[in-house]
């Protein structure tokens, strides 16, 4: 399972790491090699059982090799660092993957809803079979991430009764989904991130080898060659305000084109979550103010998975833009995950999605 092992040590983090190597899954099914990382806390886990494992999905890092969530974390520079060492502190191992494409060969399959789905899964796999990371090989995990992660998390939920029956998934913290990208597309076109919708046209071209070139004018073709290249900060701050409009031969939007192409409209079809009801609790955060993932859709998600008959608790909050409903997510996320690792039943509160 596991291939490749790496001591490394993290800044503000009191714990053995370890930089991993590990077996996954395209979406076809086909064997890939995935890097992560796996956390073990030096302290003794003072709860209940066993130590408990959270496989991390990291969010939006930028496409290339040097981005790779592990590579930022070995750095001092990954910026969802503190809620890390919070997890750490409360006693938890971490999995956290770097996902398809990033630390290993090819474009990072940005978005790809089944690929970061099945890394996270396997992540937790590889962490259980790590002998030098002494975590339990068999005992209680839980999911959890934001925004990119968010979404990588809530599609493990939905894999985890097919692909990985054998986990002991306590439940899954999903924070600002991207649950439907053309709504996300949409809204985020011309604006200040406009670069995600660059990262997700290239991860999905390359995890369906889709030929883009036809649609996209010059200025386009350069942008999309060019945005694999810097990781999240570079790329907002180099396209901010950039029209897609302005990048296609026929100057109307990305999204215009997905009515005309049913290959793409196939593969925005494929990326939504909230189709499959996962059998474990999950707590849905986001904010009102989320500038980069509209409210409206990560409350739909909660809404679409109360409907299968999942157990949701919808979690609203204030916090200023997407950055800001991240950081007023967390306090609930650990009292959350404590209460799914003591066993406390999960309380759904359905009807708080079908609020305005």
């Amino acid at each position: 399972m596991t291939f490749y092992l790496e001591p490394v040590r993290l800044t503000r983090i009191e714990a053995d790491v370890h930089r991993i190597m590990y077996r996954s899954t395209d979406r076809v099914g086909t064997p890939i090699a995935v890097t992560g990382m796996v956390i073990t806390p030096r302290t003794p886990w003072l709860g209940a059982g066993e130590r408990p494992i959270i496989g991390y999905a990291p969010g939006t890092q930028g496409l290339g090799d040097h981005c790779a969530p592990t590579r930022q974390a070995a750095m001092g520079t990954e910026y969802e660092g503190l809620f890390l060492a919070g997890l750490v502190l409360r006693g938890y191992g971490i999995a956290m993957t770097d996902y398809q494409g990033l630390g290993t060969p090819g474009v990072h399959t940005y978005m790809n809803r089944v690929v970061q789905g099945t890394a996270v899964l396997d992540s937790i796999r590889a962490a259980q079979r790590l002998p030098e990371a002494g975590l339990p090989d068999s005992g209680p995990v839980a999911v959890s991430g934001y925004s990119q992660g968010g979404g990588a998390s809530a599609a493990a939920a939905e894999l985890h009764p097919a692909y990985a029956p054998e986990l002991d998934v306590r439940g899954a913290v999903a924070g600002a989904v991207p649950a439907d990208l053309v709504k996300v597309g949409v809204n985020i076109d011309g604006g200040l991130y406009v670069a995600f919708l660059g990262y997700a046209l290239a991860g999905l071209a390359a995890g369906y080898d889709l030929d883009l070139t036809t649609m996209l004018n010059e200025r386009g073709k350069q942008v999309l060659g060019e945005v694999e290249k810097y990781c999240t900060i570079e790329a907002v701050a180099r396209y901010a305000l950039t029209r897609s409009a302005d990048l296609t031969v026929d100057g109307r939007p990305f999204t215009d084109h997905l009515a005309e192409r049913p290959d793409l409209q196939k593969v925005a079809d494929e990326q939504i979550i909230g189709r499959l009801k996962p059998s474990v609790p999950l707590l849905v955060n986001h904010s009102r103010l989320d500038d980069v993932i509209p409210f409206k859709v990560g409350r739909k998600l909660a809404a679409d998975w109360c409907d299968l008959g999942a157990n949701v608790r919808f979690s609203p909050n204030l916090g200023p833009t997407h950055v800001g409903g991240a950081v007023a997510d967390q306090p609930e996320i650990y009292l959350w995950l404590e209460s799914r690792f003591a066993r406390v039943p999960a309380l759904s509160n359905c009807w708080n999605a079908l609020l305005p």
